[in-house]
């Protein structure tokens, strides 16, 4: 076991009565490089690849209420190759990090805070916050960008080292959405940017050499917060949704989410290199939607499977402290806005939108494998959460031929992370493979790296990694193919 403290990063204590700086959810501050670690069970030879997961990982907070939102990106990556597997973690040294290092102290008021408490000027389509970079993570051309949740500049790592290098050349002035979207059948990075000014979104191509290939104007009637885009072969769909920020309010410079019941839900489909006057758009029931899964064609219809909120604008939660902060818990709170796994279909030829329940339980963060991005999928993991908190307690595998499910729960105190899908070497089916995740263990004050075999869940991790500290509670998390990667970095 070979194990490296290699730095412990400038930082205040959080705090400890806060729900999303405690607990499950505290943060750290030890950045490690790690082999050899304690395994439980057997690492597998057939998997071959890096398992990597951003973290929601405050340094110093936020001024005023903080929301986990704001927390500062941490990376964690477990490499997986030869039976062998090596763990490392840094903090994403953002220029709005970097400059609260120097000053000792949080610059900028999160978003549960009007953002003229900011010390500075900020970023993304919130206006005066930091730009994290702490929601998402894809690996593009060989390297990792890591992403902001309103919109940020994109930040690039090396996958194997986390050696750092900066934001994105390529960004427009209007910044990159949490979850731009990898293409691995072409190499193309697909990604769109919203605003408060016209025309208020954008969409983009990024090709497999990273470099931007296509950028045009997707007009809106105002400001809107989508948070997820989704594609098909030929086209990429793009949302306007019923929930935004209240006009009359952000007139004022403050910033409050409403939903509008009385709107319809309406998606852009616009051809992957198509210009705004090829832009086709459906309408369908009012809602609002976190994360879609998977899209494909089917004859004259566009598929869609995503995760429909029943109750978009929940009701506030008990809290201590802060009387704001039983709402911030409310939109946190699965079990309170009421996802359920939908379809969509969009008929080009009609113009007409249908849709479907798919499931009737409270999912979210789900996953698929990614090698049929774009085409029909049968499998899809959809994640599970603890009522109440922003937990995850488990994956539900979704058969969509059969309409059958499995579960898995990661047990008593255990919470994962997403778990992106990793394919087998040599794999022979869709769901021939692995579920990597990443578990909080507050049973044993420790963290894992689980893989579970996706073709028998409920078999529980078929190996269980033991990492070097306990890490925060996160979410969002990719998988990237070993051999592809290191292709793209000129190894071997």
């Amino acid at each position: 076991m070979t194990v490296t403290r290699l730095h412990t990063f400038p930082h205040t204590e959080p705090d400890p009565h806060h729900p999303y700086t405690s607990g499950a959810w505290r943060p750290v501050f030890d950045e490690f490089d790690a082999d050899g670690l304690e395994v439980i069970g057997e690492i597998p030879r057939d998997i071959d690849g890096i398992y990597v997961r951003n973290s929601e990982n405050p340094a110093f907070g936020s001024i005023g209420l903080y929301h986990p939102f704001d927390g500062d990106g941490m990376i964690h990556t477990m490499t997986f190759r030869d039976g062998k597997a090596s763990y490392h973690n840094r903090f994403v040294r953002t220029k709005a990090l970097m400059a609260e290092v120097e000053a000792g102290q949080p610059l900028w008021a999160g978003i549960a805070e009007d953002p003229r408490l900011s010390k500075r000027p900020g970023w993304g389509a919130h206006g005066g916050v930091k730009d994290a970079s702490s929601t998402d993570v894809v690996v593009h051309a060989g390297k990792i960008l890591s992403t902001f949740y309103q919109c940020g500049e994109g930040y690039r790592l090396d996958p194997y080292t986390l050696e750092q290098f900066g934001t994105e050349g390529w960004v427009p002035l209007d910044g990159i959405s949490a979850h731009p979207k990898l293409d691995e059948a072409t190499g193309e990075l697909l990604f769109f940017n919203y605003s408060t000014h016209a025309p208020f979104m954008h969409y983009g191509v990024v090709g497999p050499d990273n470099r931007l290939k296509h950028y045009i104007p997707i007009e809106l009637p105002g400001p809107r917060l989508p948070h997820d885009m989704a594609f098909t072969r030929n086209y990429s769909i793009m949302a306007d949704l019923p929930l935004f920020w209240d006009a009359d309010i952000l007139a004022k410079g403050r910033h409050a989410a409403r939903f509008h019941p009385d709107m319809p839900t309406r998606f852009a489909i616009v051809p992957r290199y198509g210009q705004p006057g090829d832009i086709r758009w459906f309408e369908a029931e009012p809602t609002y939607v976190l994360h879609w899964m998977n899209a494909w064609e089917e004859g004259d219809e566009i598929v869609l499977d995503g995760y429909f909120q029943e109750n978009p604008s929940p009701s506030a939660l008990q809290a201590e402290g802060d009387p704001r902060l039983g709402q911030l818990m409310a939109y946190l709170d699965e079990h309170s806005f009421q996802p359920k796994l939908h379809r969509w279909r969009f008929n080009l030829a009609t113009g007409e939108t249908r849709e479907e329940r798919l499931d009737d339980r409270v999912l979210e963060f789900g996953s698929f494998n990614q090698q049929v991005a774009g085409e029909k999928s049968r499998y899809l993991y959809s994640t599970f959460t603890q009522p109440g908190r922003f937990l995850f307690e488990g994956v539900v595998k979704h058969d969509m031929d059969t309409g059958k499910s499995e579960t898995l729960r990661f047990g008593e105190g255990r919470f994962g992370s997403e778990a992106p899908f990793a394919p087998r070497v040599g794999a022979s089916g869709e769901d021939d493979g692995y579920l990597v995740s990443f578990i909080t263990d507050m049973v044993e004050d420790r963290s894992e790296c689980v893989l579970v075999d996706a073709r028998d869940i409920e078999a529980g991790p078929v190996c269980r990694i033991i990492l070097p500290h306990r890490i925060s509670s996160g979410t969002h998390a990719t998988w990237a193919d070993g051999p592809t990667v290191r292709a793209a970095n000129g190894l071997s």
